[in-house]
């Protein structure tokens, strides 16, 4: 409804800038760019394996070669960087093959940095897609999280991953104190250019099921509530964040992405850092799921999504839509 202003009395007539297409794109305040968005790769053993993954439409279980080739057709696009998964041959306790250099997330850095050069390869540095037992950290004797035992283990993962050529480490594993251990770590051995982009407000999230389907990640007992954190907690978010970056974090992942819109904006204010939203696998279903029943225009409930998690304050965005909507808006 126009209102009055008390100066003039004349109508505000805001309508004037949403008369057509191009005026509507020219004065848009928030633009999506590919190169902001990062697409998650999930990295299995094998040679020519690209296999359909029934919880994330689009998605699929690829094989170190495989996944070089998508993360070119990524790069074709523009997307601005590939965020690699592993799924192991083997698990065990200590998730011993997440330390493995010839494993499938090592050897697939390495061939996509030969192939495809400009891409940033980002990968995930968590025990639980390499555990028995499904947990982010090593367990006691009691069947707890024995965080400081862990934080070693996940300094290793990360050195292999840099040494095959990850640009960017991403712990995911909220473990207290494993930035700090994963930077000096790092920097001991000369890596002090590999930067670590944390997952440094990250909710136990309803959003995640899809996920751990494809990650094969689903704990064994309990849950993760003892370190991710409670999703009615935004000071707590906030705190986590700055404990990160006084620990050496380059960038800090705020995940959820939609229903943390919120922290987002919070984080924008509180930090200098980049921030990145995780768009997550339970955000991507629930657009799958309704668009396929016809409830909602699929093309534009993406772009909104992704709109909205910018303009909260975002700087780059983790999406399993990210090459779809590089296509897109390279036809703009």
């Amino acid at each position: 409804m126009d209102v009055i202003t008390e100066t003039t009395g004349e109508f505000l007539r805001g309508r004037r800038l949403r008369q057509r297409p191009a005026l509507r794109r020219l004065v848009r305040e928030t633009r999506l760019d590919a190169k902001s968005l990062i697409q998650p790769l999930f990295v299995c053993p094998g040679v020519g394996v690209r296999e359909a993954i029934s919880t994330l439409p689009g998605q699929f279980h690829l094989s170190p070669d495989q996944a070089a080739e998508e993360a070119l057709r990524a790069a074709e696009v523009g997307v601005g960087a590939v965020l690699l998964f592993g799924l192991p041959a083997s698990k065990d306790a200590i998730g011993s093959s997440g330390l493995d250099e010839k494993g499938p997330v090592p050897e697939a850095c390495r061939l996509i940095r030969q192939r495809s050069p400009e891409t940033v390869v980002i990968t995930d540095v968590c025990l639980c897609e390499y555990t028995d037992h499904g947990h982010c950290g090593l367990i006691d004797e009691a069947g707890r999280i024995d965080n400081d035992r862990t934080l070693a283990q996940l300094s290793k993962m990360a050195l292999v991953h840099a040494e095959a050529g990850a640009e960017i480490v991403a712990p995911s594993d909220m473990m207290d104190g494993r930035v700090l251990a994963i930077r000096r770590h790092l920097d001991q051995v000369g890596f002090t250019d590999t930067a670590i982009m944390s997952y440094a407000a990250k909710h136990a999230s309803a959003f995640y099921g899809p996920f751990r389907e494809a990650a094969q990640s689903t704990p064994a007992f309990g849950d993760r509530r003892t370190y991710q954190m409670d999703p009615a907690n935004g000071q707590e978010a906030m705190r986590e964040i700055l404990a990160d970056q006084e620990e050496g974090a380059d960038l800090i992942i705020v995940k959820p992405a939609i229903t943390a819109l919120d922290l987002i904006a919070r984080a924008r204010r509180l930090t200098l850092l980049p921030i990145v939203a995780y768009q997550v696998s339970g955000e991507a279903a629930m657009i799958e799921a309704a668009a396929e029943r016809g409830w909602l225009n699929r093309k534009d409930a993406i772009l909104e999504s992704l709109t909205a998690i910018q303009r909260a304050g975002a700087h780059l965005t983790i999406s399993y839509f990210a090459q779809e909507v590089a296509r897109w808006l390279g036809g703009r």
